[in-house]
């Protein structure tokens, strides 16, 4: 992310801001910058006076700005990291609650938010302040939040989008010096999920024995979190892609016996994104290996198994597969449901994706 290594570029180089306001729902950025701060600013016999960390539910808006005006002790800056700010409740005031902060400006009493748009907008130099907003974002249209806009460092994440992921951890462990192969990404992605905080965690499991520049494997994750490389979602939709019924039925009852590791609703939405690809690749002008995967959003590696998908499944098969998978998610929801358990469903349903 781009805006995250110029941040951090800047904090290797020395090059400082009085205030950072770190937000937004993904939290494994707002982590990487504070914590760089919080372990790179300062020396260690520097910190026990000059760095202090607060939480958003012991203090209020007011105390941050009194820490902000100490000053450092044998030391060139002060380090303020507000981890959990959304707690502080003058954040969660909108620009309808300004009212009440003029009112209160006319009776020469400020409030904490007051208090804290005077300071960023005259910070010491000497203090640096991170503000970590986690899970949502500020309101934009309060003064509050027009002042940290103009004056700090503002940074705002969103989730990752599950097209983007695959990709994302390609290029994450990429930079940790390893590889991994377009099959690995794709089972990484599908079993940890969008949380970037916990990818990067089992990629430190899987890396912590590996030499430099090996490739992560399939059979390498299955050994070091888990996931086992025959039985898994990526296997099953190409199973099913293939129609290879005998390998696609084993799977779908090894996912019968073992739902808590594979619930049917995720299943269900993997192979609803799955055979979306197929559908669109009947519509595609150009089918060229890299020009697909470009249009699918895939890695070219998957484009021959997808081509392959089309060459089974019609667009009129295609149709009655979405109704089949809607049918049979509304099924897994308890919705119309007779009696069936949720290995059953899947079975089923398998069977009829098939014939």
């Amino acid at each position: 992310m781009k805006e995250v290594d110029k941040i951090i570029t800047d904090l290797k180089r020395k090059i400082f801001k009085p205030v950072y306001f770190l937000s937004g729902e993904e939290t494994y950025y707002i982590d990487l910058i504070s914590n760089y701060i919080e372990e790179n600013t300062l020396e260690e016999s520097e910190r026990e006076f000059n760095q202090h960390v607060v939480y958003g539910k012991d203090v209020d808006l007011s105390a941050v700005v009194g820490l902000c005006k100490q000053f450092p002790m044998m030391s060139e800056y002060q380090v303020i990291i507000v981890k959990e700010a959304q707690g502080i409740k003058e954040f969660s005031k909108t620009s309808a609650g300004d009212e009440e902060g003029q009112e209160e400006i006319k009776s020469q009493k400020l409030n904490g938010a007051q208090l804290f748009t005077s300071y960023i907008s005259n910070p010491l130099s000497s203090t640096i302040l991170v503000i970590c907003y986690k899970h949502k974002t500020i309101d934009k249209r309060s003064a509050l939040a027009k002042a940290i806009q103009k004056n700090a460092v503002f940074f705002e994440t969103k989730k990752m989008y599950d097209s983007a992921l695959q990709g994302w951890i390609t290029d994450y462990i990429k930079r940790l010096g390893f590889a991994i192969s377009p099959k690995g990404a794709f089972l990484l992605a599908e079993f940890l999920g969008n949380d970037l905080s916990k990818i990067t965690n089992e990629v430190g499991k899987l890396i912590i024995n590996l030499k430099p520049g090996v490739e992560i494997t399939p059979e390498i994750i299955q050994n070091q979190i888990g996931i086992s490389k025959d039985f898994n979602v990526f296997e099953f939709q190409d199973a099913l892609g293939a129609k290879d019924v005998l390998k696609a039925n084993r799977i779908a009852n090894y996912f019968a016996e073992n739902l808590k590791d594979n619930p049917n609703v995720l299943t269900l939405a993997t192979l609803f994104a799955y055979f979306s690809k197929i559908l669109k690749y009947h519509f595609l002008k150009d089918k060229s290996k890299f020009a697909a995967a470009g249009a699918l959003g895939v890695n070219p590696f998957f484009v021959d198994a997808i081509a392959k998908g089309a060459s089974y499944y019609g667009t009129a098969k295609l149709k009655n597969i979405f109704s089949l998978l809607k049918e049979y998610d509304l099924k897994s929801k308890g919705v119309n449901n007779n009696g069936f358990d949720q290995g059953a469903l899947l079975k089923e349903l398998t069977f009829k994706i098939l014939h």
